[in-house]
């Protein structure tokens, strides 16, 4: 958000901003201080239990991508974190032109599983070995970057995108329950792997790559506005 705020140049807060596809709210949290209303849109309503408390001051709705409950017009931001891979992209961008302000600005955003140190090797070598012990699923999502999306957008062109690094220091445990909550990790679970096994190989193998000290994984990304098309 702020890398394509800078970018952009934004004038903030924007006055309404929904980010769609909002899981449990930490996407929208990232909206403190953009807009000064926001909106989080999920279509599965068991994820917005927690989510007042993940992003105070924000309203959550169950609602649909294709199908946004919101008034035509209403919104001068729209975001998607890694959201839209999962949607009817045919059926969401009408929604979008109707849902955005005539100088609105979708803003779609993902990030790649940290995969490699800041500075040396080793974790690299070890996710691809995670991957081959447990096999990802048969992808169900639509995979998107700047250039498909400029591509597929009906009624929107590419303003700007940025592919990008971010580095986060991790110690080897907070890595290694944020490796259990990847699709291979469920779709093992799913087919008799205990949950127990998978963690302990995990813990076991990442030791020598890892050591004692916290790490700086990287972690790449892409942002990429949209604008309307002929818009301001």
């Amino acid at each position: 958000m702020e890398l394509a705020a800078r970018a952009r140049g934004w004038r903030l807060p924007f006055r309404r901003a929904v980010d769609v596809g909002c899981g449990a709210g930490v996407s929208t949290k990232a909206l403190a201080g953009m807009a000064e209303e926001v909106i989080g849109v999920e279509p599965a309503a068991g994820m917005l239990r927690g989510s007042g408390a993940v992003a105070p001051g924000a309203w959550f709705v169950a609602g649909a991508a294709e199908r946004l409950p919101l008034a035509g017009g209403s919104c001068e931001l729209m975001t998607a974190a890694g959201s839209l891979n999962y949607v009817d992209l045919e059926a969401f961008f009408p929604e979008a032109l109707r849902v955005l302000t005539p100088e609105g600005t979708l803003l779609v955003y993902d990030f790649s599983p940290g995969r490699r140190f800041r500075e040396g090797g080793g974790l690299q070598e070890w996710f691809e070995e995670f991957q081959r012990r447990y096999p990802p699923p048969v992808a169900e999502a639509r995979a998107l970057d700047p250039e498909i999306l400029g591509g597929l957008a009906a009624g929107f062109e590419l303003e700007a995108a940025e592919r990008f690094e971010l580095g986060v220091t991790l110690s080897r445990d907070f890595y290694v329950g944020y490796m259990m909550t990847e699709t291979n990790v469920a779709a093992a679970m799913r087919a008799g792997a205990a949950e127990a096994e998978i963690e302990g190989w995990c813990r076991e193998t990442l030791d020598p790559v890892w050591g004692e000290r916290e790490r700086e994984v990287v972690f790449t990304g892409y942002w990429a506005c949209l604008k309307l098309a002929g818009g301001c």
